[in-house]
């Protein structure tokens, strides 16, 4: 029951001369300031069991102690259990919606060394903040910078805001506004009591003169690298305002994105290796929702075959890898966020994901990679793999019949069963990270747009692409694989497959004939009642063997 070893969210401590209520706080306050855990008390470091002290062994006030000694009060939960006959205590403890102190205003949180174990150390003043921020309880962006003033700002760069505004079809109306007026409505200033004006964080990432953000925004800096087989062709680093910034990068990045184009009837459609929309909206993210009390740069790199997008700082509270596509937006910086929203530089509707998105399936590449993502980093990897010309010829005929974009949800699915080449709805809900229903809504969608043709019966229905898709994808032969073989097949198959090997159980019907389990069930039942098959049952275990 006791894991094999100390982690990030797991602590050993032993109790054989009594552990002090102030470690035993100190130890719980460090998980909780951290992703929680639990604490196995009366366990070595090595986690062999010795149990508790005499003075443990009724936990009865245990949770209450924890609640007393610590601020705010941390809810605890705790179990006795016995290892190996040694008694032991189990003490859960949930995440912090912010930060806890012990009830001696100590401030600690876990970390992993270099040698990978664990280790409780203090939180600094901005790390609190950093974390306040994560829960979306403190806008970093909308403080006001100590020491600025309105001289820091550039008037260079408040006329290329206004031009970034036209550029990217923002809010015209600050177009209208004199200065001070737009830095109220932007929250580029934030008014003192005494009634004078001081730049906050977001005023000087947008429109901050380059040494003003040197000094005073230390932790914002951004990175352009190109690496092709192990040598770097390009290694620069910057600490622009954000919309000098984002033209910087885009101008340094265009020469390495090459286009081709494709005819589509009377139109060519260009093929970048990186679409341009997903590379400004990707960039813009790393740049808007990074954690600017961390030091490190954001980095663009163009690598042999992917473009990789790494800022510090993890994602926030809520949002997970399981739930990106679908979670409502939480920006880390929410001021920062809503003025490059207004000035038109990322999506509006705070669904930049479905861009970047969008960007890569349309061209039948594989889908963004957030999987290198870590409590200290987001990292986005879009893959620069060659683009399926003919894939990206059936989207444009697609989106031209409805006359309009197809929803990403088709967009997925569409790759997902180019990929898997048959699906569930089941299976494609996790692809899109919505219910079975949504999933089944999306594949019945594409089914009357003649893009997805369903097989069998209403329980197991499974979807693959149509004939004609495989036609104009140059892949006619793998219709014919997926769909061709008929029930009559699919019972010589599985006579066959009994001759040779004795007996077929269900998951082997499901993988030999590419069933779903519902399709496998009715095939086996129908070969039952037709007496070619008997059910055989050895246990548990269930199989068929033909008839006699």
């Amino acid at each position: 029951m006791i894991p094999q070893s100390e982690s990030l969210t797991v602590e050993f401590k032993s109790d054989r001369k009594r552990l002090s209520d102030t470690e035993l706080v100190e130890a719980l306050v460090c998980l909780a300031n951290t992703e929680g855990g639990e604490l196995w008390l009366g366990v070595e470091d090595d986690g062999q069991a010795t149990g508790l002290h005499a003075e443990h062994m009724v936990l009865t006030g245990l949770a209450g102690m924890v609640a007393a000694r610590s601020s705010p009060a941390l809810q605890v939960t705790v179990e006795a259990l016995k290892v190996g006959g040694v008694p032991v205590a189990k003490i859960n403890v949930p995440k912090a919606q912010g930060e806890v102190a012990t009830q001696a205003g100590v401030y600690v949180r876990r970390r992993i060394k270099h040698d990978g174990t664990p280790e409780c150390v203090p939180m600094l003043p901005h790390e609190r903040i950093s974390r306040a921020s994560s829960f979306g309880l403190v806008d970093v962006s909308a403080q006001p910078v100590a020491g600025s003033t309105l001289a820091d700002f550039d008037p260079l760069e408040r006329e290329r805001l206004r031009q970034a505004v036209q550029q990217y079809g923002g809010d015209r109306v600050l177009l209208e506004l004199d200065d001070e007026a737009m830095d109220g409505a932007l929250g580029f200033t934030q008014r003192l009591a005494d009634g004078t004006r001081v730049p906050t964080l977001t005023g000087l990432l947008l429109i901050g003169r380059e040494s003003v953000l040197q000094q005073r925004v230390a932790t914002h800096e951004l990175a352009f690298q190109v690496l092709a087989q192990q040598a770097v062709r390009f290694n620069e680093f910057r600490r622009f305002p954000l919309l000098k910034a984002l033209d910087w990068l885009e101008t340094n990045f265009r020469p390495y994105n090459p286009e081709q184009e494709l005819q589509v009837g009377l139109f060519r459609v260009p093929v970048p290796l990186v679409d341009m929309a997903a590379f400004r909206e990707a960039v813009a993210n790393a740049l808007i929702h990074r954690d600017y009390h961390r030091m490190g740069a954001v980095h663009v790199r163009l690598e042999d075959d992917a473009l990789v997008i790494s800022n510090p700082g993890g994602l926030v509270d809520g949002v997970t890898l399981a739930n990106l596509l679908v979670t409502e937006p939480r920006p880390r910086n929410r001021a920062l966020a809503d003025a490059m929203k207004r000035i038109g530089v990322v999506e509006r509707s705070g669904r930049g994901v479905d861009t970047i998105y969008r960007g890569m399936l349309k061209f039948g590449r594989p889908a963004p990679d957030y999987g290198r993502t870590d409590l200290h980093n987001v990292v986005l990897s879009l893959p620069t793999v060659p683009a399926d010309v003919a894939f990206r010829r059936m989207v444009v005929d697609a989106e031209r019949n409805r006359n309009a974009e197809l929803p990403i949800d088709s967009l997925i699915a569409l790759a997902a069963l180019r990929e898997f080449k048959r699906l569930s709805a089941d299976a494609l809900a996790k692809h899109i990270q919505r219910d079975a229903a949504s999933a089944k809504r999306t594949l019945e969608a594409l089914t009357e747009a003649g893009l997805v043709e369903a097989h069998g019966n209403t329980r197991g229905r499974s979807y693959t692409l149509t004939a004609a898709v495989y036609s104009v994808v140059s892949d006619k032969a793998a219709y014919t694989r997926q769909v061709g073989f008929g029930s009559i097949q699919h019972e010589q198959m599985l006579l066959s497959y009994i001759r040779q090997h004795g007996q077929i159980k269900r998951a082997e019907v499901m993988e030999l004939c590419r069933l779903t389990e519902g399709q496998a069930k009715h095939l086996l039942k129908r070969m039952s009642d037709a007496k070619q098959i008997v059910m055989r049952r050895h246990g548990n275990l269930t199989a068929y063997v033909e008839s006699q």
